[in-house]
């Protein structure tokens, strides 16, 4: 929609009371002109409603830029340029058709339609930023056709509004006879999708989704197209009979969808083109939206096309649900008013659906929808007696605002452009203020009352050129006769450059010479001079000094300013810097040459170790102000300073030159006791002794002050003999000890393998028959050789 601050934006530009058109905007006190980037007539023009060009010959001065032609046409006229040399082109408006409104809708302009708006075709060619005020009117036609769509949610809970409007059938046709003849009402019914988590998808749930075994109960269905437009009240009521409640799951349910189908699909619902289209929605809940079909896995965005096939959307289970901006675009394209008949629980829900949906309306129902009649024809007229006028396709950087001519505008913080309390056959009218901010081609674009089918056609172009009526003389003598003039500078021949072509290029190419005039490529003599034979011929700046450098890249008008003064009043600006008077510096010589706020209580200025600006101290990098005492970043002297440290102290035994180790840097004592505060530093020299010493910075980068303890920490020396003798008994007791524990370990195998044998020898079992080698004779035959006499 329109912003508030374009209608603020067109008070200020309109006339108070103008019905017309206006061919130049109103002229008020401190009217500018801006000029940056100003070269020619046709930039001039284009940069402003306010900007004009001075033509005239010589007007110029010398050392001054072109650019100074365009200006405001007070200040031109004030620098001498006569009224009749200044070129300010204007807005041109025409009307290409103008068809008279029509009184009122009869048979006869049934084949003809009837105009509502006037004009319908205008030619508008504007001078950018300068507005163009037109007038539009509007008159309602008497007995214009309405198409009313009837909408209901056939969900479950809504059976008893079913059952009334089953009955109230008359009625409504009585009530829309009242409004117009010719009345057309149809008739369509929504669920919501047919998938889980919106409706059970149990094949018996789906044939029959109603909590109770309703003999009536429908199918589980999205959206279903039932009765297309009709003047038949037999017919209407005869299909709205048939309908019986259906059911699904959840609460919300898809209105949107169902919205978007009646909205599209022109055709098939039968939207007459020349009649008021209204649809009215029942229901009793919310409504699904873009983005809750992924519950259900659909993630096709819905790509708000007519899908109705055998009367129902064959794509209700594949597309997304359409978002309100998209129902929105599609009800205004289509010229459609909705009207949400809704029962209390949900109707703040639709008042802020309507918040976003234009040229809407929301009712209470009651809660068996009786009360339907009555609300239709409420919202009807508080829907026709409120005219808003939009625009359509604008292009870009074109600006329409609109201001109501009528008895009774739209309230405070409403959109511009809205007549309230408008009758059938009353005319009303609008301002229709348009301004190009820049030059374009042609353009087209629409302006139309919403809810309303009559357009105005809008042409749009723009005046970019101007029409200086030069003489077409080549060798005019303002350019040496070597070139035209053209809105009152040189235009030269092949081969001359210059402003009155006083240069010829010769053997060098322009584009050449041109390039020199730029620096590293940049603007030409940086837009501050003319290019003149390879050269930068610098212009005036508006105190009335010069640009200076070799590109003009100088002036001494910008510099630093101090108490509103350049360089505070006590220098001179050259080149964008202050070159400061004696006594003064900084950098818009502000300060007064002092370091009085810069010195220690030792006398130095910032402790040598920055310099004093403007009575205050610039450090050193590390250094911190106000005197540059402290350096958090520097490196510890400790540290670096051990070599110096170690070499003075040897000093004094050996007589050793440290202006290598220190060059001159620390200037040292060697003390009993210390003097200073600070905590000692450490270090340990070459035979292993410990020096301590402290330290701290005087005036300067690279100066100390040493304090070095006379007497070192040294280690006493070990006992070698008692290190070489204990050494030498404990490899002795070692060895000791391993060879008793070598003879152990014999010892322990040994008595273990005796216990072993022993152990066999007591399972071993042993014959008790003797040696036969030491058996004694036992035989009883007497030896024949010994007899026994």
């Amino acid at each position: 929609m329109l912003e508030i601050s374009r209608w603020l934006l067109f008070l200020l530009l309109l006339q108070k009371g103008r019905y017309g058109f206006s061919q130049e905007p109103e002229r008020k006190g401190g009217e500018e002109c801006f000029k940056t980037g100003i070269y020619t007539c046709g930039d001039c023009i284009s940069s402003g409603q306010y900007c004009v060009w001075c033509k005239q010959l010589n007007f110029t001065k010398p050392g001054e830029q072109e650019a100074v032609r365009c200006d405001t046409r007070s200040q031109l006229m004030a620098r001498g340029c006569l009224d009749d040399s200044i070129i300010s082109p204007e807005n041109s408006f025409k009307v290409v058709q103008n068809t008279p409104l029509s009184g009122s809708f009869n048979q006869r302009q049934t084949q003809q339609e009837a105009i509502q708006l006037a004009p319908q075709k205008v030619h508008l060619k504007l001078r950018p930023g300068m507005p163009q005020t037109f007038t539009l009117s509007f008159k309602r036609v008497e007995g214009y056709p309405m198409d009313l769509y009837y909408l209901m949610d056939l969900s479950y809970s809504m059976e008893d509004d079913l059952r009334s409007i089953k009955l109230l059938g008359a009625e409504l046709f009585k009530a829309l006879r009242s409004i117009t003849e010719h009345a057309q009402i149809g008739f369509g019914a929504f669920v919501d999708k047919t998938v889980l988590p919106f409706t059970n998808t149990n094949k018996r749930k789906l044939a029959n989704p109603c909590p109770k075994k309703e003999k009536n109960c429908q199918p589980a269905f999205g959206y279903r197209h039932v009765l297309s437009m009709t003047a038949n009240e037999n017919d209407f009521n005869e299909q709205v009979k048939k309908q019986g409640i259906s059911g699904n799951l959840d609460p919300p349910e898809g209105s949107l969808d169902a919205m978007m189908q009646a909205a599209v699909c022109g055709s098939k619902i039968g939207w007459r083109n020349s009649s008021t289209r209204l649809i009215v929605l029942t229901t009793d809940a919310g409504f699904h939206m873009a983005g809750d079909g992924k519950l259900a896995g659909i993630l096709q965005p819905n790509d708000e096309l007519c899908h109705l096939e055998s009367n129902v959307n064959a794509r209700n289970n594949e597309q997304d649900y359409p978002s309100v901006g998209q129902l929105a675009m599609q009800l205004e394209k289509h010229n459609i008013q909705p009207i949400f008949a809704v029962t209390s629980k949900v109707a703040d829900v639709y008042k802020e659906l309507s918040k976003m949906i234009p040229k809407s309306e929301v009712e209470v129902l009651s809660n068996d929808s009786k009360n339907i009649v009555s609300l239709i024809k409420l919202a009807y007229d508080r829907l026709s007696s409120k005219v808003t006028m939009a625009h359509d396709h604008l292009p870009p950087n074109v600006r329409v605002t609109y201001t109501p001519i009528c008895p009774k505008r739209g309230p405070a913080g409403e959109d511009e452009g809205v007549c309230n309390g408008v009758g059938v056959g009353q005319q009303i009218a609008f301002n229709v203020t348009v301004t190009a901010e820049s030059c374009m081609g042609e353009q087209h674009f629409t302006i139309s009352p919403l809810g309303i089918k009559d357009t105005l056609k809008v042409t749009l172009s723009t005046t970019c050129d101007c029409e200086c009526n030069d003489p077409q003389n080549k060798q005019h003598p303002q350019c040496n006769s070597k070139g035209q003039v053209n809105c009152g500078i040189c235009s030269c021949n092949d081969g001359l450059v210059g402003r009155t072509c006083e240069c010829s290029v010769g053997d060098k190419d322009e584009d050449a010479l041109r390039a020199s005039c730029r620096r590293e490529n940049g603007t030409e003599c940086e837009g501050r001079g003319t290019c003149v034979c390879g050269r930068c011929d610098c212009h005036l700046t508006e105190s009335g000094t010069s640009y200076h450098g070799d590109f003009c890249e100088c002036d001494d008008d910008h510099c630093e300013k101090f108490a509103n003064k350049l360089c505070g009043g006590n220098g001179r600006c050259l080149c964008g810097k202050c070159i400061c008077n004696q006594g003064y510096e900084g950098s818009a010589c502000h300060c007064k040459t002092s370091d009085d706020g810069c010195k220690t209580p030792g006398g130095s200025v910032c402790n040598d170790r920055g310099k004093c600006r403007c009575n205050q101290c610039e450090c050193n990098e590390g250094y911190q102000r106000p005197f540059c005492e402290v350096c958090h970043g520097c490196q510890d002297p400790c540290q670096t300073k051990q070599t110096c440290i170690e070499c003075l102290f040897q000093m004094g035994v050996s007589g050793k030159n440290c202006t290598t180790a220190c060059t001159d840097s620390v200037k040292h004592k060697i003390v009993d006791m210390f003097t200073m505060t600070k905590k000692p530093c450490k270090l340990k020299d070459s035979d292993g002794c410990w020096i301590t010493f402290n330290m701290e910075q005087l005036v300067g980068v690279d100066n100390y002050r040493a304090e070095i303890l006379r007497n070192k920490e040294c280690p006493e020396l070990p006992n070698l003999y008692a290190i070489v003798g204990g050494s030498i008994a404990g490899v002795a007791v070692i060895g000791l000890l391993i060879m008793l524990l070598i003879k152990l370990l014999i010892y322990l195998k040994d008595k273990e393998e005796f216990k072993k044998f022993e152990s066999e020898k007591a399972k071993s079992k042993w014959a008790k028959a003797d040696n036969p080698l030491f058996q004694n004779a036992t035989t009883t035959v007497a030896n024949p050789t010994f007899t026994g006499e």
